[in-house]
């Protein structure tokens, strides 16, 4: 199994989550993503093709960092790694899943909210914790949990795009999980190489304005 490069993420901390793409879709957009500068993409296991994808990805691509998301038991553990993946996001804060997962050396993104539940995540053993759903309280609360837990790597997911992403970055957030906002739908339907890869140049510039590598 690969590791995950916790350097290569670093250099541009952007989660790519995909979430029902068919394979022809992720064979599309992954050659794009990469050669934009992109390092990390995260198929979400309640995808109808989802270990597939993660096993493609994991063998075609081998300087990404391929992981599974909405991992929420230890049977889709077992499946992500058997597939290819070298982390696992959760929208839930599952102790034995953060344990498990360490114990099989991936990395894992489980989901919290209260700073108690951020706090346990962390000391179970995240790679970083995500923050879900972002949108609730934006980068302000990203900001606040910052200041009593600052050794606490944030990640928060859901609602970010081109106009809030240095918000939460300047807010603390070590990362951040983007969606539908980062694969412009009609680019993808209309298979317009330039127009997708103009999204994904756009959202490296904007990272490497605060990521200092």
């Amino acid at each position: 199994m690969k590791k995950f490069n916790q350097e290569l993420f670093l250099s541009v901390p952007v989660i790519g989550i995909l979430r029902n793409y068919s394979l022809q879709e992720v064979q599309f957009i992954a050659p794009l993503f990469e050669a934009a500068g992109l390092t990390t993409l995260e198929i979400t296991m309640n995808s109808p093709e989802a270990t597939e994808e993660i096993n493609y990805l994991s063998t075609t691509f081998p300087h990404l960092n391929i992981g599974a998301g909405t991992v929420c038991t230890l049977a889709e553990l077992d499946q992500a790694q058997a597939a290819g993946a070298s982390f696992i996001v959760s929208p839930i804060l599952d102790l034995n899943l953060i344990r498990v997962a360490n114990g099989k050396g991936m990395a894992v993104f489980p989901g919290a909210f209260s700073p108690t539940e951020i706090y346990q995540a962390w000391t179970a053993g995240a790679t970083a914790v995500k923050i879900f759903p972002a949108t609730q309280f934006g980068p302000r609360y990203v900001k606040e949990i910052k200041a009593p837990l600052s050794e606490i790597k944030l990640l928060p997911t859901g609602g970010i795009d081109q106009n809030n992403l240095l918000e939460y970055f300047k807010a603390g957030a070590t990362g951040v999980g983007m969606g539908s906002s980062l694969f412009n739908k009609d680019s993808l339907k209309k298979r317009d190489e330039v127009g997708l890869n103009n999204g994904f140049q756009a959202i490296v510039q904007l990272v490497k304005q605060v990521v200092k590598r």
